[in-house]
């Protein structure tokens, strides 16, 4: 495959989940307005925060399923379809019985878990009910990993749509109705509604085969079992990170706070972090199969690279110009507290994409070990920073820590691949990068002006300048305006 073609099929991946997600998005905006309208900062804050809580179980119970299956299946994928299909029904029978257990765990520790994230037990009915969406989440892993793993991305793209369009239609009645008494139910149907558009997309590729017995489940999983559970102990330091953030925020400046923390965290991560939605999605089972090809394996990820950061670099620039307005379209000016968070939070997701396509190496090599040392390294890392941060700074100071953190973990990461995998950019890439960081800084410190006029003017010019640097450049690599052109000559 040439550069050209590699390239195309990076974008139009990311232009696949993009699109999603855009729709996604104006899904998600009305969610995220109904949410601050009907429930509040702190019907949000008990979201994120019972949300959280079942995200610990969740990525306990599941073993890494989603992250092994995926690099199982994607490995094997049309050198051994016999054994792809082995694969997806032990998957199916193992999601199913950790789901199980995963809503049992939550059941038996329902009254801890509601001491835990809210300091009393008012919540232990809440979170037995949860257990449901234990259940229904696990089994929603199981589908998905299985369109990941054979790059069905237009069948996983459409699961993931009509999942968030399914939302909107529950939370509206329940939020309307009921308020933050709806919260509770909403999470329930959500996951079951989830689980449906999952299993609908996903249903054609699954083999019947006899049925196996337990034993038999685990013995031919147990490969599967034991990468995954290794690569959960990483994801889980992640989500156990973000859960002891909420709780700390929580006990020291209340529930209305941490919906602020939580409100900012959804446009980081829904709005801006759509490149990392395709990364997440395509990007894994590319490099899975080729990351024993030292030569290949370099490309694919200065591909990638160089792909997200010209496609993030305008989203970040029009994000930190229209911040206020943003969040009075998504939430209302109840919000207005998190444009410190926002800003710095923001401006972090530009290292976050160079750190993240370095980082997927560790798991497509399988390198359980050190994937756990710098996941458990980092996070903790990333606590003490926001802990610190929230402190002496408040919501903003969390900002300022997290964009630190990107920083400090960049780093580290570039010194870890290349000493173990003797990975490089290309020179061509850091030219990007430094224009790109060039852009981000100068709108960061226009918003900054008193001078409307000098701000705005400012701001203009370099939503422009990004905007043409990131389509010249993608251009040369994609021919994407010719391929625009051809397309609206058909039409």
């Amino acid at each position: 495959m040439t550069n050209k073609n590699s390239y195309r099929d990076i974008l139009k991946t990311t232009s696949l989940f993009s699109g999603v997600q855009i729709l996604g998005v104006l899904i998600s905006i009305a969610k995220s307005k109904l949410a601050a309208i009907l429930i509040g900062p702190a019907g949000i804050g008990i979201v994120g925060v019972l949300n959280s809580t079942l995200n610990v179980i969740i990525g306990f119970s599941k073993l890494g399923l989603d992250v092994s299956a995926v690099k199982e299946i994607s490995a094997l994928k049309g050198h051994d379809e016999a054994k792809v299909e082995k694969i997806i029904n032990v998957l199916r029978r193992l999601c199913w019985i950790t789901g199980i257990l995963g809503a049992l765990i939550t059941i038996v520790l329902s009254s801890w878990l509601s001491q835990l994230a809210f300091g009393n037990a008012s919540h232990t009915v809440s979170f037995m009910l949860l257990s449901l969406a234990v259940l229904f989440n696990q089994l929603t892993v199981g589908n998905l990993a299985i369109l990941q793993g054979l790059r069905k991305l237009k069948k996983l793209a459409k699961a993931s749509l009509w999942g968030s369009f399914g939302s909107l239609l529950v939370i509206v009645p329940l939020y309307y109705y009921y308020g933050i008494s709806g919260i509770v139910p909403a999470i329930i149907s959500i996951s079951i509604l989830t689980y449906f558009f999952s299993w609908f997309f996903s249903k054609k590729q699954i083999v019947k085969h006899p049925k196996l017995s337990l034993k038999d489940t685990l013995n031919q999983g147990k490969s599967m079992m034991k990468l995954g559970f290794v690569l959960s102990l990483g994801s889980l330091a992640t989500i156990i990170t973000i859960y002891g953030i909420q709780i700390f925020i929580t006990n020291k400046g209340g529930i209305d706070e941490v919906g602020f923390y939580n409100a900012a965290f959804i446009i980081i991560n829904a709005y801006v972090g759509v490149i990392f939605t395709a990364m997440s999605k395509d990007y894994f089972p590319r490099l899975s199969s080729v990351v024993n090809e030292q030569e290949t394996m370099l490309k694919v990820v200065n591909q990638q690279a160089y792909v997200a950061v010209l496609l993030l670099t305008p989203i970040i620039v029009i994000f930190l110009a229209f911040i206020p307005t943003i969040i009075s379209l998504l939430f209302s000016k109840e919000f207005m507290p998190i444009i410190g968070i926002l800003t710095f939070g923001i401006l972090a997701t530009l290292f976050k994409a160079v750190s993240w396509s370095m980082g997927f190496i560790l798991i497509a090599k399988g390198d359980s070990k050190l994937y756990i040392t710098t996941e458990v390294g980092f996070n903790l890392l990333l606590l003490i920073m926001s802990v610190f941060g929230y402190v002496y700074g408040g919501l903003t100071g969390v900002g300022i820590s997290y964009l630190a953190y990107y920083i400090i973990y960049l780093i580290g990461v570039k010194i870890i691949t290349k000493s173990k995998y003797i990975f490089t950019f290309e020179n061509e890439f850091y030219k990007i990068l430094l224009v790109c960081l060039i852009l981000c800084l100068g709108a960061f410190m226009a918003i900054h002006f008193n001078n409307l006029y000098l701000k705005y003017g400012l701001l203009f010019v370099i939503i422009v300048s990004s905007s043409i640097f990131s389509i010249h450049r993608l251009d040369k690599k994609t021919d994407l305006i010719a391929t625009i052109k051809q397309k609206f000559k058909r039409n």
